[in-house]
């Protein structure tokens, strides 16, 4: 619900700081909030005020160009006729040809404009006007009203015979509208676009909007505010209601338009007089805190216990690849790897240790060389004599057999 006020004070036009006497709550201003509806709504009916545009039928089209066939060397589009200018021998008629017609041109049989229902839309309005009496929504939107006394602003109906602008300003700012209407002010901006050459070349800010019951002149004095729009209770719009599709506009009620509220939209018991079968939105639950529904012992005895998750298998980790794996089958192994990294960076414990015993092994080498690796005895040395020794005798063995073939020849 949007709020549950019982009565809002009524003030005077001409002196705020007195109250006029207190109305009670429309049951409209109560009505459940759909943002939703609002947004669809809004899209729609601002279509409805669209003008059709469309490109001339011929457009690219009126000339006599005919293709020049195969056979020159030219691409087979249209050609404009004739000699002498730049323009014969052109390519007509396509899409990516200079001055030709373009592709999938505009017609101004398109579907411009969106029925909407009709119950549709009296709920939007209701919506909105149930908005535009919650605080935090219109300064959402950003309104300022720090010096506002309450919302909803209702107002004697002295207002609505106000016909001088300087007395409408004058009354505005005693009611606390001063900051919104300086804020329509400054934001007071050229229009981006070609808009700026189209009579529409700046744009500001949506101030307060005045819903009056009689026009005695207020729509004269309010008319000529920056941002500041007058209209009757009797025909609310949604597009002023919610410029933009977003609800929470600043409004200031007249005591008669406030008055009539009940009359046209009725009650949620009764039917709206002045709205023919029209019946307001109903909340699609009276109690919106779902966690307390959930949670309560009503829902909480019927409900199912609650399912445990099955135990899920951990997944086969490689040990050469994952270091905690190989940790836990092989303790130490993070530690001994760290060593042996250790031992190869310069400056560490480690490294020097390593450096040690490098050291120790070649000095125990080299002594061990000196002693049995020199002289006569070496094993390389001893393994050649034998076979020397083999080697000699059968040179000998050959040499005899040599003379005793040189014998025979002389016999």
């Amino acid at each position: 619900m949007a709020t549950s006020r019982p009565v809002v004070s009524i003030y005077n036009f001409d002196n705020p700081s007195e109250k006029a006497g207190t109305l009670p709550m429309p049951e409209v201003l109560t009505s459940p909030l759909r943002p939703d509806l609002v947004r669809e709504v809004h899209k729609n009916m601002s279509k409805n005020t669209r003008q059709a545009y469309a490109v001339k039928p011929k457009a690219g089209y009126d000339t006599a160009a005919e293709s020049w066939g195969t056979g020159r060397a030219v691409a087979r589009i249209p050609r404009a006729p004739g000699g002498g200018t730049h323009r014969a021998g052109q390519a007509c008629f396509g899409n990516q040809a200079r001055g030709g017609g373009m592709y999938n041109p505009t017609t101004v049989w398109r579907r411009w404009h969106r029925r909407v229902n009709v119950t549709q839309k009296r709920h939007a309005v209701a919506t909105a006007l149930a908005a535009s009496s919650l605080p935090p929504l219109v300064m959402a939107r950003g309104h300022r009203i720090g010096e506002v006394a309450e919302l909803p602003l209702v107002v004697s109906d002295g207002l609505e015979s106000v016909t001088k602008t300087k007395e409408a300003v004058d009354a505005l700012s005693k009611l606390g509208c001063g900051q919104d209407l300086q804020r329509v002010l400054d934001s007071k901006k050229i229009r981006a676009g070609q808009g700026k050459a189209r009579n529409r070349r700046y744009r500001m800010r949506c101030g307060p909007l005045i819903i009056y019951n009689e026009d005695n002149g207020i729509t004269r004095a309010m008319r000529n505010i920056p941002g500041v729009e007058a209209t009757c209770v009797d025909n609310l719009n949604l597009l002023r209601l919610a410029p933009g599709g977003h609800f929470g506009r600043f409004l200031i009620f007249t005591e008669g338009a406030f008055k009539k509220l009940t009359e046209i939209y009725g009650t949620s018991t009764e039917a709206a007089p002045l709205k023919k079968g029209y019946h307001m939105p109903r909340a699609a639950m009276e109690n919106a805190d779902l966690a307390r529904i959930i949670n309560s012992t009503e829902v909480q005895s019927v409900l199912k216990p609650k399912l445990e998750a099955q135990k899920a298998h951990e997944p086969k980790r490689n040990a050469l690849k994952n270091k905690e794996v190989m940790d836990s089958l092989n303790p130490g192994a993070l530690k001994r790897k760290a060593a042996l990294q250790k031992s190869s960076e310069k400056g560490t414990s480690e490294f020097k240790e390593v450096q040690d015993k490098k050291k120790a092994r070649q000095a125990e080498s080299k002594e061990h060389n000196k002693k049995h690796k020199k002289g006569e005895d070496t094993f390389y040395k001893s393994l050649m004599k034998a076979f020397e020794a083999k080697a000699a005798e059968a040179a000998a063995k050959k040499a005899g057999e040599g003379e005793e073939g040189d014998q025979e020849d002389e016999e």
